[in-house]
């Protein structure tokens, strides 16, 4: 039987980025705190030796454990969904920081357009231009959200310049952009020839010794290229065990529990009690009870704790009633990679978002008039660093193994570019999340059930992107460019990126969404659901600015809560 713990006035379950930031913003204000965290507890001091390839970025050491907790996968209803056995498609993080202690540190805040896509598609193309998607406005304005993506960038020291496409800004950011380096130049000379619009990539790496409004002090990146997979042991990448954790537990106010890993939320007459969690060590269960619960793990985590707590209405994919499981979202990724005869390039340094980007083909800043989609994706340079085991960049034709494959490898490893793209993802009736009715994870529950597949919309951006991401190549010189293979069915083997969206959507009714735009549930006003669950779509940028800005939302809201109770919006 579960042991009954002290009541606390918020548990809050997943200690990332949004719930680093809720935990300190709460526990500044005198709320007390229970922090849950299923990983490990993580600080400077287990990044030390880091520069370990094999270790961390082939072996996932940061990341979840597959064995007691995944997912399973299908294309369509039609397929019988498989468990993910190994880390692939997307690398879930695991312990305190989660994903923000492995991240790049790209930090671009989502565009005005995304926002209020539904009614600004609508109004400039007319209905028939969202035939086929399930978009929707999110509840909220970039204008409204705008102060929270200003605290976000504070905390995190975030440095950046001023872009032409740009929303408008209430500050600065914190610190200047990072180094121009020779790809970035020949980037933005490129991309200005052909009439667009670069700027240097907003970094979570920072450009200079940085100290936030929690008095963590943050370093200056040192361009070493070990950021994505890896903690830094330099401090100089913001993530929440250096920039907001610490900060957190010195109020006095925060309690954070490692290795604790949270299997329900427990309910009644509407409103949630508090949460069972088991001891990931001991085994032993517990129950937390709280005024407050607020959900701030990953996106299937947060997704599946609904579904089996029963908490919100299900997502049906045969009418589209129903919310929780609703619009998942991934991104679409054309890029282009060149090849350079005459030329070397220092690629094997960097820094996780060491980058410039043009945003001339994101969102609505080009026009659809005549296009089979909507929305864009932004396209960049980012000179993050090669690592020899994972940088086996070859032209096509290579066979994939032998003595042709290792000397061209070899050859082309400082002689090779690629450009990159974060095309938007739009959600289909029929790409969600459930609960799998067969397998079950290492506590007895069942594992979360993902069904998605590209779109004609996802092919459409796939194709025209692309297109402006090759040209982009060409104009910096390379003399041969890769031929980019179709966009078949979605495959969750080979990494592409840990951009998951959507299944706890925000909204302004009930009827469409999970949350309100203070990302309080519609059917238990207790409980708060923070993250990118909270996404009605993806974007064409990284999720964490947006992600942080809501938590800074959510954080406000629950401080409103705990004062006057009720809904907030």
């Amino acid at each position: 039987m579960a042991e009954k713990l002290p009541k606390t006035d918020v548990v809050i379950v997943g200690m990332g980025w949004a719930g680093s930031i809720i935990a300190a913003e709460l526990g500044k204000e005198g709320l007390k705190v229970v922090g849950l965290e299923r990983g490990k507890e993580r600080g400077l001091k287990d990044y030390y030796v880091v520069h370990d390839e094999l270790r961390y970025a082939i072996r996932y050491e940061l990341m979840q454990d597959l064995s007691k907790e995944s997912l399973t996968f299908r294309n369509n209803q039609k397929e019988r969904a498989l468990p993910m056995r190994q880390l692939g498609s997307f690398l879930l993080g695991e312990g305190s920081g989660g994903s923000g202690v492995h991240w790049n540190g790209q930090s671009f805040r989502f565009l005005p357009y995304d926002f209020e896509i539904r009614s600004k598609t609508i109004e400039k193309y007319g209905e028939s231009k969202i035939k086929g998607l399930q978009i929707q406005d999110w509840g909220i304005t970039y204008d409204e959200l705008e102060p929270y993506f200003d605290k976000y960038e504070k905390v995190a020291g975030i440095s950046g310049e001023e872009a032409h496409f740009g929303p408008e800004r209430s500050n600065p950011y914190p610190t200047p952009p990072m180094k121009e380096t020779p790809l970035t130049k020949r980037f933005k000379d490129a991309t200005t020839s052909l009439g667009m619009h670069p700027y240097h990539m907003p970094s979570a790496n920072l450009s200079e010794p940085y100290e936030n409004m929690y008095g963590a002090k943050i370093a200056n990146c040192q361009y070493c290229a070990f950021c994505e997979r890896f903690g830094c042991e330099y401090g100089a990448k913001a993530d929440p065990t250096v920039a907001v954790i610490p900060f957190a537990k010195e109020t006095g106010n925060v309690d954070i529990r490692n290795f604790a890993n949270v299997t329900e939320i427990i309910h009644e007459g509407g409103k949630a009690t508090g949460v069972k969690f088991v001891d990931v060590l001991t085994k032993e269960e517990f129950i937390q009870p709280a005024d407050t619960v607020v959900l701030t793990s990953y996106v299937m985590n947060n997704t599946k704790l609904l579904l089996h707590s029963k908490i919100g209405k299900a997502y049906n994919p045969e009418n589209g009633s129903g919310v929780i499981g609703k619009n998942y979202c991934y991104q679409i990724l054309p890029g282009s990679t060149g090849f350079f005869e005459e030329e070397r390039f220092n690629t094997f340094m960097g820094a996780g978002a060491l980058g410039a980007t043009i945003d001339d083909y994101n969102g609505d800043n080009f026009d659809h008039s005549d296009l089979n989609f909507i929305h864009g994706g932004s396209i960049s340079i980012n000179q993050s660093g090669n690592r020899p085991i994972g940088s086996n960049t070859v032209p096509s034709g290579t066979p994939n193994w032998g003595a042709e494959f290792k000397a061209q490898s070899i050859k082309y490893f400082t002689r090779s570019l690629n450009i990159g793209t974060q095309g938007a993802s739009m959600p289909v009736q029929h790409n969600f999340m459930d609960l799998d009715p067969t397998y079950k994870d290492a506590y007895g529950l069942p594992l979360l059930r993902l069904t998605y597949d590209f779109t004609k919309q996802d092919r459409e951006l796939y194709n025209y992107i692309g297109k402006i991401a090759d040209q982009i190549m060409l104009e910096m010189g390379a003399d041969k460019v890769n031929e980019r293979s179709n966009l078949e069915s979605y495959d969750i083997v080979p990494y592409q990126t840990t951009h998951n969206t959507g299944g706890v959507i925000m909204g302004a009714e009930p009827e469409t969404s999970a949350v309100n735009n203070y990302l309080q549930m519609w059917d238990a006003e207790n409980v708060f659901v923070v993250g990118a669950s909270a996404f009605a779509h993806n974007g064409g940028y990284n999720p964490t600015a947006t992600v942080g800005a809501l938590a800074f939302r959510a954080a406000e809201g629950i401080l409103k809560y705990s004062k006057e109770g009720g809904m907030l919006a």
